[in-house]
């Protein structure tokens, strides 16, 4: 089941990826319904749990301003519109479990969305992501500390720089 729910998330992206570009074009003709639906028949024979795919797109479509409120700080430097597309969906999708899905454990979230981002992605995208949704993560739970105030723990900066010396 778990990797038909990889493939059913790489179903989901594509369709919200699709959404996304043709909303930016200004397509008025897109239906996401009927997209959803095309490439859910595409994947017929290897997909099984159809439910999953339709609950997971829909909620992202449904919370896509709540979704992107939640990402503006945890990624301030980029705002949301700047983003590159594949990674705004990606994050989405992956903000979308953490929050909303209650089957999914918080990691296994993280993990599908990094795994999204390496295959379809930037060079790095993935990193950009597991920082991302590691954050909302911590936020969730309680600790908004951020990484680099920790006691005892350099900033990401000094360390990354150590190890380029």
């Amino acid at each position: 089941m778990a990797s038909n729910r990889h493939l059913g998330r790489i179903v989901a992206l594509q369709t919200l990826y699709e959404q996304d570009f043709r909303r930016e074009a200004e397509d008025e003709s897109f239906d996401l319904g009927q997209v959803l639906k095309r490439n859910i028949t595409r994947y017929e024979s290897t997909v099984d749990d159809v439910f999953f795919i339709e609950e997971l797109v829909r909620g992202v479509a449904k919370y896509e301003k709540e979704l992107d409120e939640e990402l503006r700080p945890l990624a301030p430097e980029w705002p949301i519109e700047q983003i590159a597309r594949m990674d705004r969906v990606v994050l989405r999708i992956g903000l979308y479990e953490l929050t909303y899905e209650q089957d999914v454990p918080p990691k296994v979230a993280i993990n599908e969305a990094v795994e999204l981002a390496k295959a379809f992605g930037g060079e790095n995208s993935s990193k950009f992501v597991n920082g991302v949704l590691g954050t909302a993560l911590k936020n969730k739970q309680g600790d908004t500390t951020p990484p680099s105030a920790k006691v005892g723990e350099e900033p990401a900066e000094t360390t990354e720089s150590k190890e380029a010396a």
